[in-house]
């Protein structure tokens, strides 16, 4: 099979469908996913990364301390190889395939619900295991991370993790600046 195409869940400013069409072209959005045993932050590069958390007790609380959510698409060599350069691999970041719970957008265009059973799915991701301490994101970066989270929150990505999580390092205002 020669137009080999790879799974991408993307976390970050990526989240924005129109940076992604922009960065990779020939991608298509396919729907929502879970990362579990991970947190989402901002590192010292002052962009979004996940850092491996330890197992901890499971109570009947909810958290989101331990699971990153994102918008995932299909990406051709092509395009993978484009945003290689965009991500900074190998230095900025390095690729790992992951297992995520994955819902599939809805032939209708509609948001996928997240209450039904995920599918267990292999996707290549963007991840700096060195820099894992949280820190202030870059100003530009600020901007993207906002269009982004407005396409995934209309894609099904629960608000209580915007609010909880992404909304502690990014700022939810409009304006590039």
């Amino acid at each position: 099979m020669t137009n080999c195409t790879t799974l991408y869940f993307g976390y970050g400013s990526n989240l924005w469908k129109a940076q992604m069409q922009s960065r990779c072209p020939t991608s298509k959005y396919l729907g929502i996913a879970r990362l579990n045993g991970f947190r989402w932050i901002i590192n010292k590069r002052g962009y979004a990364n996940v850092v491996e958390t330890e197992s901890e007790k499971k109570d009947d609380a909810h958290s989101y301390d331990n699971e990153v959510w994102g918008l995932v698409y299909s990406l051709e060599q092509e395009d993978e190889d484009g945003l290689d350069g965009n991500e900074g691999v190998p230095v900025a970041y390095t690729k790992e395939d992951l297992t995520v719970d994955y819902w599939p957008a809805k032939e209708d265009g509609s948001a996928p619900d997240t209450e039904e059973k995920p599918a267990q799915t292999e996707m290549l991701v963007y991840i700096n295991r060195e820099l894992t301490k949280p820190h202030q994101p870059k100003e530009e970066y600020i901007y993207r991370m906002n269009m982004g989270i407005k396409d995934a929150l209309k894609e099904g990505m629960p608000q209580d993790y915007v609010d909880k999580v992404m909304r502690a390092y990014i700022p939810d205002r409009d304006e590039k600046t």
